[in-house]
């Protein structure tokens, strides 16, 4: 397959980000230490189109493709890696608000910079009341809730006979919740990835997908049933999403090393500077190219979203299951970069003014997702490639 580059029109927002890159370095400390975004660092992403990026077209979106979207995210993370997770969680909340009935989509585009966030956990009971549901829980790990206006919650729901429970998707003002601020991690604490909950909340029928069929390619809009964007199941869809911040972070890693690198001696030794030293060299080589072979995997899974909605190619399970599997291994390659040049870093990093130190945090918070955590990914993959059917909805 020939791997793409983004198309003309979208290759202002890929530029845009690397613009702001300076403005997210140097909010990224205030960040981690106040466990939200800055409001700078928004209105750097709002000016640079990010927030556009997969809003459709007729409200003013870019309804960009994979591989743009992915340059973008590198992009952010090369600054922050807070801001890009966030932009990759937008852009991906933002495409399943796509999914939604055009109406309802026009309620919720009204402004196109508009945010929404959401997980995929159903960690709520909705129960029907007349029409629609009313809907109780807590959902945590809601990044970019503290900037958002929408919310994509999912709850445990009766199906149409009322056999059984379901999980159902649906789109909720961040203003009808409950925010909860217990974000005190370890990792990513920049993203306000807080918990939300909602106490005895209507929502109305045409705000309600249920996610078996989303997760099938069943939507309810009409005016973007053809686009290319929404060809893509929609958990590939989230692996593309989410695999340039590992890389972006992976990449910053690198380029930091290399700038503290020449002034940097190798203390008890006699290298005065650590770019003499033969184990500099296997590190940076061997931190470089495993960051390659991350970007490589990403890249591959992009071109294949796009080339397939562009041919309207099926997505078989395996090619499903394989975009999981790619993402995985995006994760633990960018990690295992980092790893190398935090090794190599030495103790003045430990400071909080170097920026490798919340690089590995960071990074590692991403390698213990549950839907990308890569040992699962693999493991799913492997599963299938032995001819048994895949143990999880999410594919």
């Amino acid at each position: 397959m020939t791997l793409t580059t983004p198309s003309p029109s979208h290759l202002d927002v890929v530029s845009s980000a690397e613009d702001i890159v300076p403005v997210l370095r140097s909010h990224a400390r205030w960040e981690d230490e106040n466990r939200r975004l800055h409001d700078e660092v928004i209105e750097a992403l709002a000016a640079a189109g990010i927030f556009r990026m997969r809003v459709p077209k007729r409200y003013g979106g870019h309804e960009a493709d994979a591989t743009t979207m992915f340059r973008a995210i590198v992009q952010l993370g090369r600054g922050d890696g807070a801001a890009s997770w966030n932009a990759a969680v937008w852009s991906m909340c933002a495409w399943l608000a796509g999914l939604f009935p055009d109406h309802v989509q026009d309620e919720v585009f009204a402004d196109p910079d508009t945010r929404v966030c959401g997980v995929l956990s159903p960690t709520a009971i909705a129960v029907p009341r007349d029409d629609g549901l009313v809907v109780n829980g807590t959902w945590r790990f809601i990044s970019g809730a503290l900037h958002s206006q929408w919310q994509l919650v999912l709850a445990m729901a009766p199906t149409p006979d009322g056999a059984a429970q379901w999980p159902v998707m649906a789109l909720v003002p961040v203003c009808d919740l409950e925010l909860i601020d217990d974000w005190h991690t370890a990792g990513l604490r920049g993203t306000g990835s807080i918990s939300t909950a909602a106490r005895d909340l209507f929502i109305p029928v045409d705000r309600v997908l249920p996610l078996p069929a989303i997760l099938q390619g069943q939507h309810a809009s009409t005016l973007n049933a053809r686009s290319p964007m929404y060809q893509a199941p929609m958990m590939a869809t989230g692996c593309a999403s989410f695999s340039g911040t590992a890389v972006g972070l992976a990449t910053a890693a690198l380029e930091d090393f290399l700038e503290r690198m020449p002034t940097r001696k190798i203390t008890y030794t006699d290298y005065a500077s650590q770019a003499e030293a033969p184990l500099t060299h296997r590190q940076v080589a061997d931190a470089t190219l495993l960051i390659d072979e991350s970007e490589f995997h990403a890249v591959r899974l992009a071109a294949t979203m796009d080339a397939k909605g562009t041919d309207g190619e099926p997505w078989t399970v395996l090619d499903r299951v394989a975009a999981r599997a790619a993402l995985g291994r995006v994760f633990s390659r960018a990690k295992d970069a980092v790893d190398v040049l935090n090794t190599g870093s030495g103790g003045t990093s430990l400071y909080l003014d170097v920026p490798i130190q919340r690089i590995e945090r960071d990074i590692q918070a991403l390698n213990l997702h549950a839907l990308m955590h890569p040992n699962t990914n693999l493991e799913l993959f492997g599963r299938i490639r032995c001819g048994l059917e895949p143990n999880t909805l999410y594919i």
